[in-house]
């Protein structure tokens, strides 16, 4: 099986999380993806935005990324919860902030279980393993969305409009 072409340039994977944000990035030829660092949520600042979402934008800037991939966290039947929607609000936020870079949603089910797994597999246990279980999340979603990329040749997962417009369809269930 031969591989699709992939974009070249910088992909910013985001995990988020009710306390913590993770972060992840690709090397600019999208192959591989590596931890950036935890962000702490503001609980005070949640429905705004806050100082969370200004230093992932940095990020993305600092990086000159051509696009942000956000985790959505779906039960393993498919469906979307609480979790999902969070993160669909938060993904908003920061597609609204770091506009004309694309943010996307793609599917990350299992990721946190499977970053906590490896942690430990690793020896990073307890306490230091919730300093980068967040940061480990984000590197899973970002490489299963750069694999999907060089396999398929299509961005993966489901754009985030900042139009107040729904995806279209091919985009929504992707």
């Amino acid at each position: 099986m031969t591989q699709a072409a992939t974009r070249a340039g910088v992909r910013v994977g985001v995990d988020v999380g009710s306390v913590r944000v993770g972060v992840a990035a690709s090397d600019p030829s999208g192959l591989l993806a590596t931890p950036v660092r935890t962000v702490p949520r503001d609980p005070a600042e949640q429905d705004s935005g806050g100082a969370d979402v200004e230093e992932i934008a940095a990020i993305v800037a600092e990086r000159e990324a051509i696009e942000v991939v956000v985790g959505l966290p779906r039960t393993l039947a498919g469906a979307e919860g609480a979790a999902a929607q969070t993160a669909r609000t938060y993904a908003g936020r920061l597609a609204a902030r770091v506009a004309p870079v694309p943010v996307r949603l793609v599917d990350e089910r299992l990721t946190t279980v499977d970053a906590h797994r490896s942690l430990r597999d690793s020896g990073v246990g307890g306490r230091r393993q919730r300093a980068v279980v967040d940061q480990a999340a984000a590197v899973l979603i970002l490489q299963v969305a750069l694999d999907t990329e060089r396999s398929s040749g299509r961005p993966p997962g489901e754009l985030v409009r900042t139009d107040g417009r729904k995806p279209r369809t091919k985009d929504r269930h992707r």
